[in-house]
């Protein structure tokens, strides 16, 4: 006779293997192995500690356990689907091995707890990891901004030429982004709000056995037991929160892969990066497309649809524990894999990229990218900032009228005019306008805190090496509590 499932006496007909294939989830959770076994030494502490196993049969399921996660580590223990899920497996392996003490192991806890735990203790270790992975990113872009220091580009705000900046102060502003993104999946891994332990919730209602949850949320390194049995089996909020982080992540890097999908057309040729991370044509011999940028791109539309797709099943459900959920891991694990290889393959893109500073240089004098160096150079004259904006701006359509490509091409006298016209005391001004006008000149002037230029960048540089000394967001990686 087949061995029944742990919640069969009460079905009358055995499962078919349609209805098998489609509840089944040790297919993609399988991946839990070592956090449902963590959670279960600590079950087993605690069962001893409170007299419903003896220390023997604890020592028997210790040493189970841990003889199966290694086995597991090396691949040798096989799933299977009529188990449906990890916390199956690993109890049928258990009882395979140890016998009657490991079907001790359940009392007075249940699947619901079980797999809220797994989950909280997977995301605690993979958010580090996601944030470890981040911090590689950050330190490629640091890297970057020290191969940049001399090189100055336009910036850009509607996709219009904006003001000077030195190169390296862009890649530090990407590194800023994913910072904040390696802090935001630190969180999401311990979360501050709700760090309860689930496991001693049971069920959906607790247990009236005498355990002490208290002293597995301490051995699993949680802050306290479930204060709501009913809540705690049914929370994915720190789920939730780590696929927002990851969603934030996805978009930045998104953004990064626009921005330089961008720079590397050859209408820019702003940045060059290596043959390694291009694709050519099928048919046009001469393309050298960035299709990997192009993917980080199109994925960050996936990780969108993982977030939205746990807020749509969790907007729907009763409290309490529905099988629902069991779609949660299979979307936050999807998110995780694609997050992280769009991170690993970012990181390897920037290492190897570098601005061409031979195909920028040429183009500093479009845009009249001096003009706001202009009109603060005329404040310093005891010039009011509106009337110095409106005398630059007519400076400006002065130059387009007469061809002139930049404000630096234009004579003391027109300054002086100019300011004259608007009712301003041009008097002051001198040849020293010229010490702020051209780009090379504007990022050296920059003076406030986090500029693009001049000792604000020096500073901001420098900062970044000493936060890349300890992983950015990340202070230790928490492992689990296995003995």
């Amino acid at each position: 006779m087949a061995e029944q499932k742990s919640w069969q006496a009460r079905i009358s007909e055995a499962t078919d293997a349609l209805a098998q294939d489609f509840v089944e989830s040790i297919s993609y959770d399988n991946r839990l192995y070592r956090q449902d076994i963590a959670g279960s030494i600590a079950h087993a502490k605690m069962l001893s500690k409170v007299g419903l196993i003896t220390e023997d049969e604890e020592v028997s399921i210790i040493a189970g356990l841990k003889l199966i996660q290694e086995d597991f580590a090396a691949g040798k223990i096989a799933l299977d689907k009529s188990q449906e899920d990890i916390h199956m497996v690993v109890e049928a392996e258990l009882i395979r091995r140890i016998g009657e003490p490991a079907r001790k192991l359940h009392t007075a806890r249940s699947r619901n707890d079980q797999v809220a735990l797994d989950l909280a203790l997977w995301i605690r270790q993979s958010s580090m990891e996601v944030a470890k992975r981040l911090h590689d990113l950050c330190r490629a872009l640091v890297e970057m901004a020290g191969r940049s220091t001399e090189i100055v580009m336009p910036s850009y705000t509607h996709m219009q030429r904006a003001q000077p900046i030195v190169a390296a102060a862009e890649c530090l502003a990407w590194c800023q982004m994913f910072k904040r993104d390696a802090d935001r999946c630190a969180t999401a891994g311990y979360m501050t709000t709700t760090n309860d332990s689930p496991l001693g919730s049971g069920a959906v209602a607790g247990s009236s056995m005498p355990t002490d949850s208290a002293y597995v949320a301490e051995l699993l390194r949680f802050d306290g037991p479930p204060v709501s049995s009913i809540e705690q089996t049914a929370c994915r909020d720190q789920a939730l929160e780590m696929l927002f982080a990851l969603s934030m992540a996805a978009m930045h890097m998104s953004r990064l892969a626009e921005q330089w999908v961008i720079y590397s057309s050859t209408e820019f040729s702003f940045i060059k990066i290596a043959d390694k991370y291009t694709t050519g044509s099928s048919m046009m011999p001469q393309k050298r497309n960035p299709d990997m940028l192009e993917l980080i791109r199109g994925r960050c539309g996936c990780v969108y649809g993982d977030l939205m797709a746990l807020l749509t099943i969790c907007k729907g459900l009763p409290i309490g524990y529905n099988r629902d959920l069991q779609e949660d891991k299979r979307i936050l694990f999807r998110a995780y894999d694609t997050v992280m290889s769009c991170v690993t393959m970012a990181a390897a893109i920037v290492s190897t990229a570098n601005f061409v500073k031979e195909n920028i240089e040429p183009t500093l004098d479009r845009g009249f990218l001096d003009a706001t160096s202009l009109a603060e150079y005329l404040v310093t004259k005891r010039i009011a900032f509106r009337t110095a904006h409106q005398i630059v701006g007519s400076l400006v359509a002065e130059c387009e009228k007469k061809g002139l490509k930049a404000l630096g091409q234009l004579k003391v006298e027109d300054f002086v005019v100019a300011a004259t016209s608007r009712g301003a005391d041009g008097s002051r001004i001198g040849k020293d306008v010229y010490e702020c006008l051209g780009a090379a000149n504007v990022v050296k002037r920059y003076k406030s805190a986090g500029a693009a230029g001049g000792e604000p960048l020096k500073k901001a540089l420098a900062d970044w090496h000493k936060k890349l000394v300890a992983p950015v967001g990340v202070e230790q990686t928490i492992e689990i509590e296995m003995g």
